[in-house]
């Protein structure tokens, strides 16, 4: 009878002494998302950038994006401004890093200089929209540490629901809460909040389509300031990957020759 007693409360210790913390989970989490989303080697695409004041006012922006996907490290981005005219040939350029400060110029024509952002105004917004310049770059596993906190329904999806922390400096955030829906792994919601840990931003993602049969990206995505009542909305459209780009097609000395 004890030998049975002693296997009994083995075989009830064992899955407590195998389980994963909250912390292992979400990194769990986050890492499938990620690796769903390895190999697309680059990508463009139009964008249409809606800015809207408190009262509701809009005023829109044509764009064109490229991407490189880069090995073992961030991805590059360059962002060209087609539209209006006060904004247009407007370029930024970024190279994101795992755990080294990312690397980010913008080029205004107006100025017909190239401007550094440097590392302590990432929080700053980019093009007077409700994105940080932080926002803009590249997601990487390192520069966040992870929290499993419950699941839920969002957008109609059951989700997982993460704390994420930056583990970078001077960003503008203390935490953001993340939804990933179970089926894909896809980003539905983020809850972002500033400095004195109030909330600041929500963003929300939709309109999600597939490409190459495994990527997908969201054709809609909508940024509201909870402090200020502003907005911004990108809609995506004209995907295409695996273009030939390489990292001559992202270099900082062709920001001014952008059009």
């Amino acid at each position: 009878m004890t030998k049975w007693i002693l296997l009994l409360s083995l075989l009830v210790t064992m899955p407590l002494a195998q389980a994963e913390t909250d912390e292992q989970r979400g990194l769990a989490i986050i890492t499938e998302s990620d690796n769903r989303d390895k190999g697309w080697q680059d990508s463009s695409a139009d964008m249409l950038m809606t800015l809207r004041n408190r009262q509701g006012k809009e005023s829109i922006r044509e764009i064109r994006i490229s991407n490189l996907e880069v090995d073992g490290d961030g991805d590059k981005g360059l962002t060209v401004f087609n539209k209006p005219r006060d904004v247009k040939g407007t370029a930024f350029l970024t190279y994101s890093h795992s755990l080294d400060p990312d690397e980010q110029w913008l080029f205004l024509p107006a100025l017909k200089r190239v401007k550094r952002i440097s590392s302590s105004n990432k929080s700053g917004p980019f093009m007077g929209s409700e994105f940080a310049y932080e926002d803009i770059s590249s997601f990487e596993i390192p520069k966040y540490s992870y929290l499993y906190l419950r699941d839920e329904v969002v957008n109609g999806q059951d989700c997982f629901v993460l704390e994420t922390r930056p583990q970078y400096k001077h960003s503008g955030y203390t935490k953001s809460y993340v939804w990933i829906d179970k089926s894909e792994y896809r980003l539905q919601k983020i809850e972002f909040y500033d400095r004195k840990d109030s909330l600041l931003k929500i963003q929300h993602f939709s309109d999600y389509q597939q490409y190459l049969d495994q990527y997908w990206r969201a054709h809609t995505m909508t940024m509201e300031n909870q402090q200020s009542g502003k907005s911004t909305t990108l809609q995506w459209s004209n995907y295409t990957f695996r273009n030939g780009l390489t990292d001559k097609d992202f270099e900082k000395n062709d920001l001014k020759r952008q059009r």
